[in-house]
């Protein structure tokens, strides 16, 4: 029979069981590395979308006080695709 590092005979099942603990330990740390790495992405997203929203702000409160009709026209037709695009 073979010897474990400990010097006492091994048990098929006791070595098997410490393989599949291993195994899941190292799933486990790979799940977490991921789930870290998908947290990051959310978060560069989520930063980038609060610039795009900041930019698309003051392009529009510059289009309200520029041209206020344009913007009013536009606002309308946009309303107005949404809604149709809702129905469908």
């Amino acid at each position: 029979m073979a010897q474990s590092s400990y010097g006492r005979p091994s048990d098929p099942m006791s070595d098997l069981k410490e393989k599949a603990t291993d195994q899941f330990g190292k799933a486990a740390d790979q799940a977490e590395r991921m789930a870290n790495r998908v947290a990051e992405q959310g978060r560069d997203a989520g930063d980038r979308m609060q610039e795009v929203a900041g930019n698309f702000k003051g392009a529009l409160d510059k289009s309200v006080s520029e041209q206020p009709m344009a913007t009013l026209a536009i606002a309308a037709l946009l309303g107005f695709v949404l809604g149709a695009l809702w129905k469908s």
